[in-house]
């Protein structure tokens, strides 16, 4: 098992309880529209509008579960075009990253932080770790072979947990540099 999947993760937005109430009303509940590849994660119906400095984008998909605080992930170029400047960060690395306003149907949440662009990384089991020898936060390159724009990405994290699925999640921006494809495969390479 040298070879693992490349999901493109597009931009969205976790919610805390909190905010969701706010957001979709006291007692709201995530509805799962589809299941993710990682366990137990889903993508929602519940959609909300992330609002920037220059302008807002409407239509994010909110990622169930809730989480204990909110956090919007972006691309680079999604990031630049609101206005903001989202540092590339590990998903849940919030502290000292820019906020914005986010409006849902019954009401909006101007928060002070969150909103970041996430690092790409590997998201493995300790079984997957071992085989692929790697360690949790290791970082590495991923070799990617498409038909177009085959490339080298490197600055990967790995992230080992017994809940994930072995998957490797780049950005939409990042997909649209190697000319990713449905079932597209990485490989782990030393440079």
């Amino acid at each position: 098992m040298s070879k693992f999947i490349v999901e493109t993760s597009a931009r969205h937005i976790h919610v805390s309880e909190a905010d969701l109430a706010v957001l979709f009303g006291e007692g709201a509940k995530l509805t799962n529209k589809k299941d993710l590849s990682q366990p137990g994660q889903f993508a929602c119906a519940e959609k909300v509008t992330v609002v920037g400095p220059k302008k807002e984008i409407p239509g994010v998909t909110i990622l169930g579960p809730v989480r204990p605080n909110t956090q919007i992930e972006l691309s680079a170029t999604d990031a630049r075009s609101i206005g903001i400047k989202a540092p590339v960060k590990e998903s849940g690395d919030i502290a000292g990253t820019p906020g914005c306003k986010i409006i849902g149907p019954c009401g909006e949440v101007e928060i002070k932080e969150g909103v970041i662009v996430a690092k790409r990384h590997i998201h493995l089991t300790p079984a997957d770790a071992e085989a692929l020898n790697v360690t949790d936060k290791e970082i590495v390159a991923v070799k990617i072979d498409s038909p177009d724009r085959s490339a080298i990405l490197c600055d990967v994290v790995c992230r080992v947990h017994p809940n994930f699925a072995l998957a490797m999640h780049i950005d939409t921006d990042e997909a649209n540099a190697v000319g990713a494809v449905c079932d597209q495969m990485g490989e782990i390479i030393k440079l």
